[in-house]
């Protein structure tokens, strides 16, 4: 290669290397500028992601389901017989879940049986003496007309000495003893109205104590029968055949699986803004993203759980390091949903709560006036003593044939 061919060469690669040179810097502005605008659109989108989403909901995953646990114990003390109901099987309120031996109840149930007949019949008794007593008073104020009509006749006789004093005197002590005869029947009369008065058979004192006795034998008796006073499912069985039980001894719980509810534990920093009455999205762990549940706000606790523990924190002693507390949170639950993904007490959760809506209570303003639990198992109990003890004193009253 001639000189002059090597010096074209030469400046032809340097004619390229500048050309290069002078587009890179384009070519790296545009990455730049393209770099800059992913940033850009991240930091929108994730300005917008907040402003839209995460700023207008809480979120926690330290939520469980909670619900009633009814403890069934003995209120009479006996021996078990037999036991009807085991864990996990459903029982219905009023359904009888274990039985004790009742021989020594059936026995005071008889004789408060006979003491309330015999009752009855006693006051039936004193009744008819009342009646008695005051045809005694009439007899006696016959008594005592006749005797001061005698001596009505005869004291003219006296004045003419066609009577003696003696006669006159004793017609007078006839008078006084008729008087004081009348007297002690009123008395007697008196008394007889005053153990009946005012009051029919049914309702005389001396019925509605042994009413009353009959009735407590009653609702003895039936105790050694020990009812399911909701409905649900039978958890943690402890009695077994023979145990000799005492009353408040506990047997076993029965688990309503209806209205339940979530305890979501809310760091305290996040409660800025949760109100009651809220809408809250639910997932359980049990079907995950399969079911999802609807639930609203119905109440914030009154502490933080250490507060509430067995042994709180001290936190004026010693060394102190914060720790971030946390709130329970109570999301009811619909039942409609329950009942197509039921859920069980101290299920894990994942709870979210809308607080686009922070405008409601943070506190309930007014008592509830609706009871939180009730059953009417007892209240049927009784009645039905009630009507037993009516059916003992209509026996025992007189036949209105």
């Amino acid at each position: 290669m001639s000189a002059t061919e090597s010096t074209a060469t030469s400046a032809t690669a340097d004619s390229q290397e500048s050309g290069m040179a002078a587009k890179n810097p384009a070519k790296r502005r545009r990455a730049l500028i393209i770099v800059a605008g992913i940033f850009v659109l991240a930091a929108a989108g994730w300005l917008l992601l907040w402003l839209l989403v995460l700023s207008r909901r809480e979120k926690t995953d330290n939520a469980y389901v909670g619900g009633n646990q009814v403890a069934i114990s003995a209120q009479v003390p006996g021996t078990v017989v037999a036991i009807m109901a085991d864990d996990t099987q459903r029982v219905e309120a009023g359904q009888v879940l274990v039985k004790l031996d009742a021989t020594d109840a059936d026995v005071r149930l008889q004789q408060a049986r006979s003491a309330l007949a015999q009752a009855v019949r006693g006051v039936r008794q004193q009744t008819d003496s009342a009646t008695g007593a005051e045809a005694q008073v009439a007899a006696r104020r016959l008594d005592l007309s006749k005797a001061e009509a005698d001596l009505k006749r005869r004291l003219p006789l006296v004045a003419a000495n066609a009577e003696s004093p003696e006669i006159i005197q004793h017609l007078r002590d006839g008078v006084a003893q008729a008087r004081a005869a009348l007297d002690a029947a009123q008395a007697q009369a008196s008394a007889a109205r005053a153990a009946v008065e005012g009051t029919d058979v049914a309702r005389n004192p001396a019925v509605m104590q042994a009413r009353a006795n009959f009735r407590a034998a009653w609702v003895a008796s039936q105790r050694n029968a020990i009812y399911a006073p909701v409905s649900g499912y039978v958890a943690q069985r402890g009695v077994q055949l023979g145990n000799s039980v005492q009353p408040g001894q506990q047997l076993m719980t029965v688990v309503p699986l209806h209205n339940l509810w979530i305890d979501a534990n809310f760091k305290e920093s996040q409660l800025r803004h949760i109100r009651l009455g809220q809408p809250v999205k639910i997932e359980a762990d049990i079907y995950g993203s399969d079911a999802e549940y609807h639930g609203k706000v119905v109440g914030i606790g009154a502490g933080t759980g250490s507060v509430f523990s067995l042994l709180p924190a001290q936190n004026a002693t010693g060394n102190w390091i914060k720790v971030v507390q946390r709130v329970p949170v109570r999301i009811a639950l619909d039942n409609a949903e329950l009942d197509k993904h039921p859920l069980r007490i101290g299920l894990s959760t994942d709870v979210t709560v809308d607080i686009s809506n922070d405008g409601g209570d943070v506190l309930a303003k007014a008592p509830s006036v609706q009871p939180v639990a009730s059953t009417d198992v007892y209240a049927q109990m009784a009645a039905k003593a009630d009507a037993e003890a009516d059916r003992i004193v209509e026996a025992n009253l007189p036949s209105t044939h």
